[in-house]
C-alpha cells in the first residue's frame, strides 16, 4: 500500500537547428549523444564506451499472450534493431543488427546515426530512437527520486548543446521537452511500472483506461493547437492525447493505444511485468511529474491488491475512451463531462476523485501510518484536484498546461492574439526550450512562480550518480569504476570483458531491487579492478 515501486521514465526530445529547416534529425539527435560520449562529468570519458545490449529485448511480445512474427512488425517497432528501423523508414536496404563491437562503435555510428547509443554513470541510457535524442532514466524507486533522475536528462542534454555550440564546424542545435511538432508528428515519454506478473491484464486494461484518461488534468503539458496538426484553433490540455487512435495495443508510433501491451520486462518474466506507458506527456513542473508517477503506482498497487474490484472505482467503464481521451484534453475549463457505460456522465475531475478515495481508503485500510512518499503524493493529489475544481489558474505553479494557458491569456489579453496567431505556437515552442536562458519554463522557475521539490545541487548530483536503491547502482558504479573493462550493458545485466577470460563475462541483474549500495556496495569497495569483481561474483 505504497507509492514505493520500480519506475523508470523516457523522453525524446524535440530537436531542430534554428534557421535550417531541412538539416537531418537523425544526424542532428546523434551529434547530441556523441557530444556526452566524448568526455566530462557522467560518461565514461573519450573513446571509452560501453555498447547497448540487445541480447534479451522482446518488442514484438504482447501482454494478451502472443509475439507477432518479425516479417510482419512495423520497422518502428523493432527496436532491438535500430539500424534496420531506421534504414526500412528511409526506404532503404534493412542494415544488419545494431550490435557491434566496442571496438567498432565510433566508425559504425559514422555509418547509422541511430547507433549513437552511452551508458551513463547514473544508470541511464541516452540514444537516438525515431530521429529523436531520448534519455531513459535509471530504475528509481520512489516518485521524487523519478522526477530528480528526469530532471537530471534535461541536464544532460542540455550539457550536449553547449557543448556542440562550442565545436567549430558544427551548427547549434536546441532541445525542446515537449511532444509534438505543430505540424503532424508526436514523439513520446514513456512511463514503466514494474508490477506483478499475476495481475491479469484485462484488469490492467479495465482499471487503467479511465484513469489515464482522466489524469490529464494534471499530467498535460498544455498545447495551442487542436487536432493531430494542430490546424482547429484552440488550447488543449494535453500534448499527446489527439495522437491516440485505438483503446489496446502494441504500437507506439502508429495507432498509439491508449494501454500499450509490451510484454518486455526486463526481469524475471515469471514474477514481472513492466506495464509501458505512453499515453502522457512530457512536464516540466516538478509537482506534475511527481503527481504522474505517484498516483499511477498507487493505481497499480490497488489493482493487484484487488482493491479495485469492489470499490466505486471499479466501476467506471468508459462508453467511448478514445473519445474521451480527446474531449478532456479539448476542455480547459475542466467541465466536461464524459459518458459511461452504465449511462453516467462524469468530468475528469469526477473520475480523479473517484480513484483519490478509492487510495485514500486502501493506504488506511490496516489503521498504520503511511510512508512519506505516500503520504505526499495523496496530499498533494487531493489538493490539485481541489484547485482545480475551485479556479483552475490557481494551480499555475504546480501544473505545465496551467501555467502555459495563464501565460498565453496574459498575451492574448495584451495584444488582442485569437488563438490561430502564430506568436502563441512560438510562445507554446518556447516554454519546453530547455535552455535556462531562453525556456519559458525555467524563467517562471527563476523567479519562483513554480513550485520546485528538489535543489539543483540534489539535481546535479544524479547526473553523475546512479540511484542507490535499485540495481540501477550496480550498473553504475560499474561504469564509473570499471568503464574500460564493460563491454556492454542492459537493464538486466553488465557484461564484462577482462583479461584471462576465454569469453565475456555476463553478469545478470534480473531482480531490479537487488544489486543495490546496501547490497553491493561493500564489494564495490573491495573490488579495484573489473578482474577481482568478475572473480569475487563467480567463484574465479
Amino acid at each position: 500500500m505504497s507509492v514505493r515501486r520500480v519506475t523508470g521514465l523516457e523522453t525524446e526530445y524535440g530537436i531542430s537547428v534554428p534557421g535550417d529547416p531541412g538539416a537531418n534529425p537523425m544526424l542532428l539527435s546523434a551529434q547530441v549523444v556523441n557530444a556526452y560520449a566524448q568526455g566530462g562529468p557522467g560518461t565514461l570519458g573519450k573513446g571509452l564506451r560501453a555498447r547497448w545490449d540487445y541480447e534479451d529485448e522482446a518488442p514484438l511480445r504482447d501482454a494478451r499472450g502472443y509475439e507477432i512474427e518479425r516479417s510482419r512488425a512495423h520497422p518502428d517497432q523493432l527496436t532491438d534493431e535500430p539500424g534496420r528501423r531506421a534504414s526500412a523508414r528511409d526506404g532503404g536496404d534493412p542494415r544488419r543488427r545494431a550490435t557491434p563491437n566496442a571496438s567498432d562503435v565510433a566508425s559504425a555510428e559514422v555509418e547509422d546515426p541511430t547507433m549513437a547509443n552511452v551508458i551513463l554513470t547514473n544508470g541511464a541510457r541516452l540514444y537516438v530512437d525515431h530521429a529523436h535524442p531520448e534519455y531513459s532514466s535509471p530504475e528509481t524507486l520512489t516518485p521524487r527520486e523519478a522526477v530528480r533522475f528526469d530532471k537530471a536528462g534535461d541536464r544532460i542534454v542540455l550539457e550536449s548543446m553547449r557543448r556542440i555550440a562550442a565545436s567549430p564546424g558544427l551548427q547549434p542545435v536546441t532541445l525542446y521537452k515537449n511532444n509534438t511538432d505543430g505540424k503532424g508528428a508526436s514523439y513520446g515519454t514513456h512511463e514503466n511500472y514494474l508490477m506483478k506478473r499475476s495481475t491479469p491484464f484485462s484488469s490492467v486494461v479495465r482499471h487503467l483506461i479511465p484513469f489515464f484518461v482522466s489524469r490529464q488534468v494534471f499530467t498535460g503539458a498544455g498545447r495551442v493547437g487542436i487536432g493531430q496538426d494542430s490546424t482547429r484553433p484552440g488550447f488543449q490540455v494535453s500534448q499527446r492525447a489527439d495522437f491516440f487512435e485505438v483503446e489496446v495495443g502494441l504500437e507506439t508510433t502508429m495507432k498509439r493505444p491508449i494501454i500499450n501491451t509490451r510484454d518486455e520486462p526486463h526481469a524475471s518474466a515469471d514474477k514481472y511485468r513492466r506495464l509501458h506507458v505512453i499515453v502522457g506527456d512530457a512536464t516540466l513542473c516538478e509537482v506534475a511529474t511527481l503527481l504522474k508517477v505517484g498516483t499511477t503506482s498507487l493505481v497499480l498497487a490497488m489493482l493487484e491488491d484487488g482493491w479495485l474490484e469492489d470499490s466505486p472505482a471499479g466501476d467506471l467503464l468508459l462508453s467511448e475512451p478514445v473519445r474521451a481521451l480527446h474531449e478532456v484534453s479539448h476542455d480547459p475549463g475542466l467541465t466536461r463531462l464524459v459518458r459511461l457505460r452504465d449511462g453516467r456522465r462524469l468530468s475528469a475531475l469526477d473520475l480523479q476523485e473517484v480513484y483519490l478515495e478509492a487510495a485514500r481508503a486502501y493506504v488506511a485500510r490496516d489503521g498504520a501510518e503511511p510512508d512519506t512518499d505516500t503520504a505526499e503524493v495523496l496530499r498533494r493529489w487531493g489538493a490539485v484536484l481541489d484547485t482545480l475544481r475551485r479556479d483552475v489558474f490557481a494551480a499555475a505553479r504546480e501544473l505545465d498546461w496551467v501555467a502555459k494557458l495563464r501565460l498565453l491569456e496574459g498575451y492574448r489579453s495584451r495584444d488582442g492574439l485569437d488563438w490561430d496567431n502564430a506568436r502563441l505556437q512560438a510562445i507554446d515552442l518556447q516554454w519546453s526550450d530547455l535552455r535556462p536562458e531562453k525556456g519559458l519554463y525555467h524563467r517562471l522557475a527563476e523567479r519562483g512562480q513554480v513550485e520546485r521539490l528538489l535543489t539543483d545541487a540534489e539535481i546535479a548530483e544524479a547526473v553523475d550518480h546512479p540511484p542507490v536503491d535499485t540495481r540501477a547502482y550496480f550498473r553504475g558504479e560499474c561504469l564509473a569504476r570499471y568503464g574500460p573493462r564493460v563491454a556492454a550493458a542492459s537493464w538486466d545485466s553488465v557484461i564484462f570483458d577482462v583479461p584471462g577470460r576465454g569469453a565475456l563475462q555476463r553478469v545478470p541483474t534480473l531482480e531490479p531491487l537487488r544489486g543495490t549500495r546496501a547490497h553491493v556496495g561493500a564489494l564495490l569497495d573491495r573490488c579495484r579492478s573489473a578482474e577481482e569483481l568478475v572473480d569475487a561474483l563467480t567463484g574465479g
